[in-house]
């Protein structure tokens, strides 16, 4: 307030060049993107604060989709709760609710499951499941008979076909936000916010909050920008983008995200909230909730919620 009377005090001139470098504090330049800074970060930057470094680290950042994979190398217990939505998105037409613990013998596990309710058409009659959500969900958190992995969580054995292909691409494109998904036709580079051709779609900024948890965060976000034309919102995949990353050690928190998209032949709208903590030293996520619609060729419109919490963790025996 004190420069703003100054200002008045002054010449135009004066005040011109002092609204000028403060507008410059307020913002900062990371590969020709435009980063609006809130007043802590202004602050944290004149105490050494580095904001390129920061986004940099936000670009690069594999752990997200490395924590989804961790979970194939330590044992927990998981509350499991999927519901498939009539065309309405109102009443719930199959749900599948249940517990699992997972055991970890060696780089092998097991899962067991308990107090498993079914409701609907969740499973067809063979006992497949009868919805991409559910099968995508199961993919990724269920355990089925003994599976092996390398010290990493990938199985050495891998599937083949392009089933697991369109799946592998599918969770990258869900777990892994921000990153060019290589393969998939239309939107795999949509997704590359940081790519010169996608983030001037975009607003960024960078502001400190505390997470849900209480753990003081920088927040990187990027949000579409309002008021696009229909052509420049057709280069648009991801409509929000937010990260908590934790101010001591930069691990991230949480990631809250929007991605929709809507041609002629396929559309989606999903949103995802991650919670992540930590066990042994790996980045794990806690709880995942979404809600999202997806309409694909040869299949019918699929409409569904789901969360899944993990706790418990322990390590492989």
């Amino acid at each position: 307030m004190s420069h703003i009377w100054k200002c008045l005090a002054g010449t135009v001139a004066g005040c011109l060049l002092l609204f000028t470098q403060l507008d410059a504090q307020d913002t900062a330049r990371y590969k020709g993107m435009t980063v609006n800074l809130d007043e802590v970060i202004v602050e944290a930057k004149r105490i050494g604060f580095d904001v390129n470094s920061f986004i940099k680290r936000v670009e690069e950042d594999t752990t997200f989709y490395r924590a989804f994979k961790n979970l194939h190398i330590v044992g927990f217990d998981a509350v499991n709760d999927i519901q498939i939505l009539d065309k309405g998105g109102t009443q719930v037409k199959a749900s599948l609710f249940n517990r699992t613990h997972q055991d970890m013998k060696g780089r092998c596990r097991t899962m067991q499951t308990t107090d498993e309710k079914i409701t609907g058409d969740f499973y067809t009659r063979k006992g497949n499941y009868n919805y991409y959500t559910a099968e995508l969900y199961a993919n990724l958190f269920f355990t089925k008979g003994t599976v092996c992995v390398d010290e990493t969580g990938e199985s050495p054995e891998r599937s083949s076909g392009s089933l697991a292909r369109h799946k592998s691409q599918l969770k990258q494109l869900i777990f892994n936000p921000g990153k060019p998904v290589h393969g998939v036709p239309i939107v795999g580079q949509k997704v590359a916010i940081f790519n010169y051709e996608v983030m001037r779609f975009y607003d960024f900024s960078i502001s400190a909050q505390n997470y849900v948890d209480g753990t003081p965060c920088y927040v990187f976000t990027a949000k579409a920008k309002p008021g696009l034309n229909r052509i420049d919102r057709a280069d648009i995949v991801i409509d929000e983008l937010i990260t908590w990353f934790n101010k001591d050690n930069f691990e991230i928190v949480g990631r809250k995200y929007a991605l929709s998209y809507k041609t002629m032949l396929f559309d989606f709208n999903v949103k995802m909230n991650v919670q992540m903590t930590k066990y042994n030293g790996l980045l794990i996520p806690s709880l995942v909730s979404y809600s999202g619609t997806w309409n694909v060729p040869f299949k019918k419109r699929e409409t569904a919620v789901f969360a899944a919490k993990f706790m418990n963790f322990t390590a492989a025996q």
